[in-house]
């Protein structure tokens, strides 16, 4: 015998959801307040795409066949120059801070995935399959972006396509059902007396805290959330706050390199013997030929200062480091580009890691700011930091600043 879907003993069955906090309201409530964060994430996700300036080389680009979706890309800028560190620091610290908010979501509207019949009617049908993308791509954005956040890498294939495409669907599924239940949801909050819906349980069990004590326990998580976040952004004391992020707690170490980094000289698998002075040689290729400069003929050069962060796509960030060295653009320059710096390819002895290569763009190139750092704070660079030199532009993602730099190709891309 078939079993009766009315059975208050499975999750079919209205009855077998007994809280007395779900309700229209409650779900109007938690429903507005991502509406609001969710597109903010929405936009500071695709800015943080365009700032790899994917359209500029393949080795830029992680989502090859984004097609379509790559409509609204634009040259990055380089002003002001802490524009990438504001932007990932906003992305995510609010995706962290709406967690609690997208739980007690998917929660107060957990019966509507088991409500039979699956459609009443083609709106129905539009609802509930919005809503299963809806439930599926968000966990899947919310998963990998925390995971991505704290390094573990453990989901299958590359963080960046899986998050974009990822992305897309989510949104798509968001602005669907966000226009199908926008008016209802308004329609909620302005009533002073709440409309009984398929939410409301037809048999509600004893209240042990009311729906605003509910709201104010969720808006608490995501304020804990947020102090134990946020602090990745900031240096010194600040920084101690960050107890859930990996870039948080005490700065690593002492003097002028003891700030944060994100891959070690060990784990890019850089060799000693290879970045030792009388071995190590950049090799400059443009318009006229190529040159091959010592560090000690680098140094040589016109040196200059730029005071900039590293901000990285996990949503920490250094406060403003003071970097000294030769200016891409005269390093462009030695090679025919005396007037119009060009694209530039940059390669690094790195061997383990995404980012070994990068490519920038002209006018980050052309920025007097942009430099093959040599020094960080009055001292040489720490092999961790990218010895014997390193690139540092203003406003770029932390992986195209690249690290232990070999080779440079200015041209077109």
């Amino acid at each position: 015998m078939r079993d009766d879907p009315r059975d208050p003993r499975l999750p079919t069955s209205p009855g077998f959801w007994r809280s007395p906090l779900r309700g229209p309201r409650f779900t109007s409530v938690l429903g507005l307040v991502l509406l609001a964060g969710i597109t903010v994430l929405f936009v500071t996700g695709l800015l943080s795409y365009a700032a790899y300036n994917p359209n500029l080389s393949p080795v830029n680009d992680k989502t090859p066949d984004k097609g379509v979706l790559g409509f609204y890309l634009f040259t990055w800028p380089t002003n002001p120059h802490w524009l990438y560190r504001l932007n990932q620091g906003v992305h995510v610290t609010l995706g962290i801070t709406l967690i609690p908010v997208l739980l007690a979501k998917l929660w107060s509207v957990v019966p509507r995935l088991f409500a039979l019949p699956p459609a009443r009617s083609l709106a129905h049908a539009l609802e509930r399959i919005s809503l299963l993308l809806l439930v599926g791509g968000g966990l899947f954005e919310f998963v990998t972006g925390v995971l991505n956040v704290q390094l573990d890498y453990v989901f299958p294939g590359s963080f960046y396509p899986l998050h974009f495409y990822g992305a897309w669907v989510f949104f798509a599924a968001f602005v669907a059902h966000a226009v199908l239940k926008a008016p209802t949801a308004l329609r909620n909050l302005r009533r002073l007396r709440e409309e009984r819906n398929d939410l409301v349980s037809p048999r509600p069990a004893e209240p042990t805290v009311s729906r605003r004590g509910a709201l104010w326990f969720v808006g608490g998580g995501s304020l804990l959330l947020f102090a134990t976040t946020v602090g990745q952004n900031f240096g010194g004391p600040l920084r101690r706050t960050a107890l859930l992020a990996p870039h948080g707690g005490a700065e690593p170490g002492s003097g002028p390199n003891g700030f944060q980094i994100n891959k070690t000289a060990a784990y890019a698998r850089i060799d000693p013997a290879e970045t030792a002075g009388d071995a190590w040689r950049l090799v400059v290729t443009g318009r006229t030929g190529t040159v091959r400069l010592s560090r000690a003929r680098l140094a040589g050069l016109a040196l200059h200062s730029s005071a900039l962060p590293i901000a990285c796509v996990e949503g920490w960030s250094t406060p403003d480091q003071w970097w000294r060295g030769v200016r891409l653009r005269d390093l462009a320059a030695l090679v025919g580009y005396e007037d119009d710096p060009p694209d530039v390819f940059v390669e690094s002895l790195q061997r383990r890691g995404a980012f070994r290569r990068a490519a920038l763009r002209a006018n980050q190139v052309a920025d007097p700011r942009s430099l093959l750092a040599l020094y960080v704070n009055g001292e040489e660079l720490s092999p961790d930091h990218g010895y014997p030199a390193r690139i540092i532009v203003p406003a770029a993602p932390g992986v195209l600043n690249t690290k232990w730099v070999v080779r440079m190709t200015f041209g077109d891309l």
